[in-house]
């Protein structure tokens, strides 16, 4: 092109510039509110002008197109994440980028997307670099995400030696007791408590699982010292806390807001709670209860460290935190979807007649070993968790360059992806395990698929379990790596929740000493549960979710 052919457009630009100039210092007013309204469509223009015109990098994913930078699609994943991964999926396929809040997020979905995040190298993924901002204010210092990869592997392998057969056999007496204690104690059962089997009652599930999981678990887990100061100020430090773990601190770590101040100072007097606790067993001499803090007291790293109480006080925090919510978010599904199923509530009431009833119409206590001889409860629990995983999205930090391998996606035939490193990969088991591509009618609640030796449900139970015997030992223990099933409720990998064998227990125990006592219902008019509440960081049900019951017989 000639210097004659640019000179005028040269000049035209030089006019436009001159003429803005001209107008800027004419009225400063008025080109102030033209720039702040211009500003911002100008802003989503070039976005939209980048993302169609200029050239990608060929072995970036596939990028979600989105209208607003740095907000990018963090409203329609925010809102409804399996909604959105199912339609960027039909788009995009199993692996694609998304921007949430000015992060790059990959996204690799399915079973094989499970395991390149799950299974991934902690050098290459990091989940301390992904949470640590989230949880440490939270669980405190020097604990979880809050020290080296390997170091939080053998403080796993203190709490699994909290978590043994012996001591749950110890559990299931505690947790009958604790539901019976509620029931017979607590307004959200005042029908009940009148010993009227022909009167119906109500209460919110998710409030009355929460107590009870919290109840359950410091019965058992937390220690007596615990359970008996579970009074109102212990409940007002557990919800300032609880404050501070929702998706608003994830994304924004350091808010000047009331409820982080509440959060730090909640952390801090329950720091101190615990640490009291474990001085004063260690004062008297007596650390030989069936409980976490038990356990932790005689732990030392494998350079011969103790285990120091405030990482003691710490790991309890976390145990609390973590559990509570997702204890009682499985309780709740469990207990709406068994008033929605009638049939499959009396098959689970019949069996604890079947191998706890006495001639009386009452019922002996739960055993371990019975406990696990329970099929129809096994298949309810199984099929809620994988209709509702209580994480819908598991993240890690890219620490470095990784390819995508091939099997799971390319840009060509000869061609590899690369998720670059300052980048986040996203597994959500919660896509696998209501996918269509793999579970016949994946949407409807059917506990009876997990009957089917041969079925898909099996299957994939035997792969996240791996019954052939694979194992490997991260750091605390030969676990199930689980990382290429499609059911992974629990997690898989070297993050591997260490307490669901507990949670499993616990949730059995205390939905099969509520059905002996009553049998639930959903209000009427009401023809479905809930619909899932996303806006939490464990996935809820949401309000109005309301379970009615009726007492079964008389005291």
């Amino acid at each position: 092109m000639s210097s004659d052919s640019t000179s005028p457009a040269v000049g035209y630009v030089a006019a436009i510039i001159d003429a803005t100039q001209q107008y800027v210092v004419a009225s400063p007013g008025r080109a102030v509110l033209l720039g702040l309204f211009y500003t911002p469509i100008l802003i989503v223009v070039l976005n939209i002008l980048k993302q169609l015109v200029v050239p990608r990098d060929p072995s970036l994913p596939p990028e979600v197109f989105h209208w607003i930078p740095f907000i990018g699609s963090s409203i329609s994943y925010g809102n409804d994440p399996l909604d959105f991964f199912f339609k960027c999926r039909e788009k995009y396929g199993d692996v694609f980028t998304f921007t949430l809040l000015g992060r790059k997020v990959t996204v690799a979905l399915g079973a094989k997307g499970n395991n390149f995040v799950l299974g991934g190298k902690s050098t290459a993924f990091s989940a301390e670099d992904a949470y640590t901002h989230l949880t440490t204010p939270v669980f405190g210092k020097d604990v979880v995400y809050d020290v080296p990869n390997e170091v939080f592997m053998e403080q796993k392998k203190f709490v699994k030696v909290g978590l043994s057969t012996e001591n749950f056999r110890a559990y299931m007496g505690m947790f009958e007791q604790e539901v019976d204690d509620f029931m017979r104690n607590d307004q959200a059962f005042i029908i009940w408590q009148m010993n009227d089997i022909n009167e119906w009652g109500r209460f919110d599930v998710t409030d009355v699982m929460a107590q009870i999981t919290i109840l359950t678990a410091s019965r058992t887990l937390q220690g007596k010292e615990v359970r008996s100061g579970l009074d109102k100020s212990f409940s007002a430090l557990y919800n300032d806390l609880d404050g501070g773990f929702t998706p608003l601190n994830f994304m924004f770590p350091n808010l000047p807001l009331e409820s982080y101040r509440r959060r730090d100072e909640a952390h801090k007097k329950m720091s101190e709670y615990y640490t009291d606790i474990i001085r004063k067993r260690r004062e008297s001499g007596h650390s030989d209860e069936p409980d976490m803090i038990s356990a932790l007291m005689d732990q030392k790293y494998r350079d011969g460290r103790p285990l120091r109480d405030h990482e003691i006080a710490h790991i309890m925090i976390a145990l609390l935190m973590a559990g509570q919510h997702t204890s009682s978010a499985s309780g709740s599904w469990t207990l709406l979807h068994l008033a929605h199923n009638v049939e499959v509530q009396e098959a689970l009431y019949q069996e604890q007649v079947e191998h706890f009833g006495n001639p009386d119409g009452s019922f002996r206590p739960m055993t371990y070993e019975a406990f696990r001889k329970l099929p129809v409860l096994d298949s309810v629990i199984r099929e809620t968790l994988r209709m509702h995983p209580p994480i819908h999205s598991i993240m890690r930090y890219v620490r470095s360059d990784v390819p995508i391998p091939a099997t799971l996606a390319a840009p060509s035939k000869d061609g590899i992806y690369v998720v670059p490193k300052g980048y986040y990969v996203l597994a959500s088991a919660a896509v696998s395990q209501v996918d269509p591509l793999i579970w016949v009618n994946p949407m409807k609640w059917d506990p009876t698929r997990w009957s089917d030796p041969e079925g898909v449900a099996a299957q994939a139970f035997k792969i996240d379990s791996d019954e052939n015997g694979e194992k490997v030992d991260y750091g605390f223990g030969a676990v199930s790596k689980g990382t290429e099933s499609p059911y992974q409720p629990f997690g898989a990998g070297r993050h591997r929740c260490i307490g669901e064998q507990f949670a499993y227990l616990q949730l059995g125990a205390v939905i099969s000493s509520i059905i002996r006592k009553v049998e639930v219902r959903l209000e009427d008019g009401i023809t479905e549960i809930p619909a899932n509440n996303y806006h939490t960081m464990i996935t809820m049900p949401k309000k109005p979710r309301n379970v009615c019951y009726r007492r079964r017989r008389f005291d």
